[in-house]
């Protein structure tokens, strides 16, 4: 596939993939092994979908219904969209007799449209308003899968993790709250194969990003209560807050990262050790970095005993973690725009440094896929990475080996002199 995240390419059988995907699904359910032409992505899902403990024969469950799902329905941020969303969709919708789904950020469907006969199908899997189509709830499906993946997915057939959902085709696209970045929810068409088409999941991505825009006009700029800290691929790292944006020093980078992982607060002498290699170091000189910090940021911003942020803080490297821990490998590889403070040598930051690095490699070697491993290894903190090398040149098919090999026998060679 040339794009992974598209599930039937033009002109590709759909009955044939049918046939191969629900044989290579009854192989994960009774083995648990993945075989081809599952697509990485959904591999992954089916991997979380099972950590869940999603039954394959279960059912949706509704969690709201009359007047508790008018009211929640009526207060959602996208009430506000879903007349731009009707009026992209609707045609879409009844051309093909698909439906039309938009759910929130738990993957609760709050709309479910289209024609009747189709409606009346999907009732049969409770495909309705008000359940709960989350990924951990339902298994692998568009919307549930598109907000686990903070992007637009395509679901084909037997991809769906539950057996009553697997003569559906689905693409889903997140919507983000344009002043946040926050998921609200996702947009959803669901019908037959006619969807399995990199058409259907560029429509769906457009009808998110409209919904975003009009949400943008019709939502006044609010200050952004959390702060945002940018860390990974830089000395000095980034901080955005209260309408700022300020660029730390170094030591002042590596006292905001450990802060933002201890948002409980930490004592004076955890923080010198967790800052200072050099245990001459002396608790003046920490409260000296400290009082200038507080100086830079505000004194409302950084509180002491213990110290602490005052306000949230979103920081490039715990979102890394979060998707690596979600099985989003793809995510994850995404927001790693490089190793964390790379010429730090405070232990903490060593630490995060080389546990989030080590995961990442991990995770990209044990999952084996060509793209993601070539996309480690061009990076500028890849070339080296001898096991990533190995790995890819043991990726890529026979015909397309000879420039990973040479850089694997390069690096062994360099390595052993």
């Amino acid at each position: 596939m040339s794009d992974t995240w598209v599930a039937l390419e033009p002109g590709a059988d759909p009955a044939k993939r049918s046939a191969a995907l629900r044989r290579a699904y009854d192989a994960y359910l009774t083995a648990g092994r993945v075989e081809l032409p599952v697509r990485p992505e959904v591999a992954d899902s089916w991997r979380r979908s099972a950590r869940a403990r999603v039954s394959p024969e279960g059912l949706a469950g509704v969690e709201l219904d009359g007047d508790d799902l008018g009211a929640y329905r009526d207060a959602h941020a996208l009430a506000r969209v879903m007349p731009v969303i009707r009026e992209l969709t609707g045609a879409y919708a009844r051309d093909g007799e698909h439906l039309v789904a938009v759910c929130d950020a738990h993957g609760r469907l709050l709309w479910v449209e289209g024609p009747p006969a189709t409606l009346a199908r999907a009732d049969t899997m409770n495909f309705v308003p008000g359940a709960r189509w989350a990924e951990t709830a339902a298994g692998t499906n568009a919307p549930g899968t598109a907000i686990a993946v903070g992007r637009p997915v395509q679901v084909f057939a037997a991809e769906h993790f539950r057996r009553d959902v697997q003569s559906w085709t689905c693409a889903a696209a997140p919507i983000h709250d344009p002043a946040t970045g926050r998921v609200l929810g996702a947009v959803d068409i669901t019908g037959g194969d006619r969807l399995a088409h990199p058409h259907s999941l560029a429509f769906v991505g457009a009808v998110a990003r409209a919904a975003e825009s009009q949400l943008a006009l019709l939502t006044p700029p609010a200050p952004d209560p959390c702060a945002r800290l940018t860390a990974l691929g830089r000395d000095e790292a980034l901080l955005t807050a209260g309408g700022r944006r300020l660029r730390l020093s170094r030591r002042h980078s590596e006292i905001l990262t450990v802060l933002a992982g201890r948002p409980e607060g930490i004592g004076g002498d955890e923080l010198l050790v967790e800052l200072y290699e050099d245990e001459r170091v002396t608790p003046v000189t920490l409260r000296a970095e400290l009082s200038r910090l507080r100086r830079l940021l505000g004194p409302d911003v950084l509180r002491s005993r213990p110290y602490r942020l005052a306000m949230p803080v979103e920081a490039d490297f715990d979102t890394v973690t979060r998707r690596l821990a979600a099985g989003a490998l793809t995510g994850a590889l995404g927001a790693y725009a490089g190793p964390l403070l790379p010429q730090s040598q405070a232990p903490a930051v060593t630490r995060l440094r080389d546990r989030l690095g080590d995961g990442l490699r991990a995770a990209l070697i044990a999952r084996g896929d060509p793209a993601l491993l070539a996309d480690w290894a061009y990076s500028a903190w890849g070339g080296e990475d001898l096991p990533v090398w190995r790995a890819l040149a043991a990726a890529l098919p026979r015909a397309q080996r000879a420039a990973a090999l040479a850089r694997v026998a390069a690096l062994d060679a360099w390595q052993r002199a």
